[in-house]
């Protein structure tokens, strides 16, 4: 039997950690039943750290104060994304909350334009990223209002947890920027757990900030914790991380904007979820406006992929 090469293997388990961030905003949507955002959030957080404390403890026991500083910025920014990200889903569509999320690929190229937040080696953004980034938030106005909204009543008109997921992105963007000042000086391992655990930490301390608390475990929730946990989290960043050492950019950019389409489509088969031909368009136009930021030639693009 032919073995599969380095390449088709890491296209292989790079589309199978997509699916799997795709289908985790069904699954804690459904999830969110049992416990609310922030416990969920926080069991999450605290399941994935002790996974990667067991996995990378060898490498653990050279921290430096340099070190430990980068993962609790890192891991701060990664907890306001999740903690906003999962408000937000109690409150919106898993399939709204996806396409949303997915701006985070816009907002990337665009935050470099102050010097201070651009990585080294990155240039001032290209033309692709205004014309993405006009795509994709016409494609969120389509998606988050309804029909009939009036230009006065635009902004005004967006739900709560569509707002609360579009600073989801804005907060995930800024962890992406700050991985890309950290992860060549910090070795993978240390970094991934650092951030895991400092993002437990600081989810801990907000927790009192998410309103009523309740915890339910069901085999539901237990199921949806493991798969978010040790597979979404812990899993998929390693494969991450190794698979993208074998493949083109281009490719890792395609496979990875294939993740809010998972989750369109697993929230329309377990959830039922139903998108409205606005909303379609609406989620086309994200998609055409990721595609422009990803796949078109620019100068010195920074490495991102929409959180899950």
């Amino acid at each position: 039997m032919r073995r599969l090469s380095p390449s088709a293997i890491a296209h292989l388990l790079l589309l199978g950690v997509v699916m799997v961030w795709g289908a985790t905003f069904a699954l804690v949507k459904d999830a969110l039943h049992d416990a609310s955002p922030l416990v969920f959030n926080l069991l999450r957080m605290t399941l994935a750290a002790l996974v990667l404390v067991a996995v990378n403890r060898r490498v653990l026991q050279r921290l430096n104060r340099r070190v430990l500083l980068s993962g609790l910025i890192v891991g701060a920014l990664l907890a306001t994304g999740y903690q906003f990200q999962t408000l937000g889903l109690a409150r919106t569509t898993a399939a709204k909350s996806a396409f949303i999320t997915g701006l985070v690929v816009v907002f990337v190229p665009l935050l470099t334009v102050f010097p201070a937040l651009r990585p080294e080696g990155t240039h001032t953004p290209r033309w692709t990223a205004g014309a993405g980034a006009l795509l994709a938030f016409a494609g969120l106005l389509l998606l988050t209002t309804p029909a009939g909204t009036s230009w006065g009543n635009l902004f005004t008109s967006i739900g709560p947890g569509d707002l609360l997921t579009l600073i989801c992105a804005l907060a995930f963007a800024g962890h992406l920027l700050s991985l890309a000042h950290t992860s060549k000086r910090i070795p993978a391992g240390q970094l991934a757990t650092l951030q895991i655990g400092a993002a437990a930490v600081v989810m801990a301390i907000t927790l009192p900030l998410g309103g009523g608390l309740y915890l339910s475990v069901t085999p539901r929730l237990v199921l949806a914790l493991g798969i978010t946990s040790v597979l979404a989290t812990a899993a998929a960043f390693t494969i991450q991380s190794w698979a993208q050492q074998h493949l083109p950019p281009t490719h890792t950019a395609i496979l990875l904007t294939l993740e809010p389409v998972f989750a369109w489509l697993t929230s329309f088969l377990f959830l039922h979820e139903r998108m409205s031909l606005r909303s379609l368009a609406g989620a086309g136009l994200i998609l055409a406006g990721i595609a422009v930021i990803e796949l078109l030639p620019s100068a010195e693009p920074v490495a991102a992929h929409p959180a899950s």
